[in-house]
């Protein structure tokens, strides 16, 4: 969604004389951006953090009660967006793509989704107001003396202690508790450390600040053995292997007519295959394809006789992959998946396949090339073995500047303040008009001499 490779450590803080049981605050966005956020929740509590999450009470995954933290629950919708809003926006993306839809169509369409986000953060304006016009609550955040405050910058209301709103459409917001002289964005800027859900064997090279810390994959690793009924399967595959397909937690079943085309092609198949299909039962289905509500993507994917992962270039998708060494086939539905899958083109370990033109013979010749060709599966392993050789494991990285900020109270020294400049400041205009000026009177001088 909003740059989901962007997770934001915004650290303000108060008093820590050492990190060890420090107190940390988590303004975190649902959806699959939790899903990250709460492996480092997990792993800041196994270092021995006390950690508090605040949750809106209408919420898809954060669960009020947990081992690893205690919960601030606030009752209201905080900004989410229904799953039904999203099956059917994939639903009449598939159609217009399908049915060649132009350019007024999509527009339509993207319009009426942008008025789902700016409903979704209106409800989170609100939530946010609850929260500021509590008292008694406002107080227990000054009271408890928080060491960090880490959130995401998908959401527009994260740093909830002394930066607490940030985001599109939150102007007046910040205007209302902050006053007109704060700018909404110098907020989310002053987060001393950046966590990047991203590494350069997924992005390519670029310059970043101090304060980046890349931690691409820090959700991955190593495979736990499947369960023994899936193992079964897969060890049935004998030397042809297992191929794998999921399209993500919003995107369970796809048109009748693609279903039963793929299914269809990977009939033809040696391989077994496992699809994570919550539909109907496709008419064609070999005897080689187990339909599954969900499997542990993780686990399955570092199986050694996985030969192959069929997704919608979802970031943990393709990470998981890069990580195991699983080539891909992709099947890209929307916001960031198709740049996702270029990028793994680009690097020789993806082949994509268009979701508006595919039929049997499309899909299957897609996932045979991604099979047979070698050069998929060698350039897929050398990204693994690049991603593997680092010197600390990303999410020990991660932890390390987590707690550097702790430790030291902030790390204002790794971020610029360039945000604090004007924009003709920054710009360099005063500079140019000067230098304009100087070059004007020359030639008025020169004019005059003749």
């Amino acid at each position: 969604m909003h740059q989901p490779a962007l997770v934001a450590v915004a650290v303000l803080l108060f008093s820590l004389t050492t990190v060890y049981g420090g107190k940390v605050l988590v303004f975190p966005l649902d959806g699959s951006h939790w899903v990250n956020m709460k492996v480092i929740v997990e792993e800041l509590h196994s270092r021995g953090h006390s950690i508090t999450v605040i949750r809106p009470s209408a919420n898809w995954y954060i669960k009020e009660k947990s081992p690893h933290y205690s919960c601030i629950t606030i009752p209201a919708s905080g900004g989410g967006i229904d799953e039904k809003i999203f099956s059917s926006f994939v639903t009449r993306l598939l159609q217009i793509k399908r049915e060649g839809g132009g350019f007024w169509s999509r527009m339509s369409l993207e319009l009426e989704v942008g008025k789902q986000f700016y409903e979704s953060n209106k409800d989170l304006i609100e939530m946010m107001t609850m929260i500021f016009e509590d008292a008694e609550l406002m107080q227990s955040f000054h009271d408890a003396n928080y060491d960090l405050v880490l959130t995401d910058p998908a959401t527009g209301a994260g740093t909830v202690q002394m930066a607490y709103v940030t985001d599109l459409n939150y102007i007046p917001f910040v205007r209302r508790y902050f006053g007109p002289d704060v700018h909404y964005m110098s907020l989310l800027q002053a987060a001393d450390i950046w966590l990047m859900r991203n590494d350069f064997t997924f992005e390519f090279p670029r310059p970043t600040m101090p304060n980046v810390v890349y931690m691409g994959g820090f959700q991955c690793k190593p495979s736990k053995p499947l369960p023994q009924d899936m193992e079964d399967f897969v060890q049935s595959s004998g030397d042809h292997g297992v191929i794998m397909m999921s399209l993500g937690t919003l995107v369970g079943q796809l048109p009748e007519d693609i279903t039963e085309d793929i299914a269809t092609a990977f009939a033809q198949l040696p391989q077994r295959v496992i699809w994570r299909h919550t539909g109907k039962r496709p008419a064609s289905l070999g005897n080689n394809t187990l339909l599954v509500d969900w499997f542990p993507q993780n686990d399955l994917l570092g199986h050694p006789k996985t030969q192959a992962f069929v997704a919608h270039g979802g970031t943990n998708g393709v990470q998981e992959a890069i990580y195991h060494g699983v080539p891909i086939v992709g099947l890209p539905l929307m916001f960031d998946q198709q740049d996702n899958l270029n990028r793994m083109r680009a690097k020789g370990v993806a082949k994509i396949v268009d979701i508006a033109s595919v039929d049997k013979d499309i899909f299957l010749e897609a996932v045979k090339a991604v099979l047979y060709e070698p050069s998929y599966r060698k350039a897929m392993q050398r990204l693994s073995r690049l991603h593997r050789d680092q010197p600390m494991k990303p999410l020990d990285r991660a932890m390390f500047w987590i707690e550097f900020v702790m430790r030291n109270k902030g790390a204002a020294h790794l971020r610029t303040e360039s945000y604090k400049m004007s924009w003709f400041t920054y710009h360099s205009v005063d500079v140019i008009a000067t230098l304009l000026a100087i070059v004007l009177l020359i030639i008025l001088a020169c004019r005059q001499l003749q």
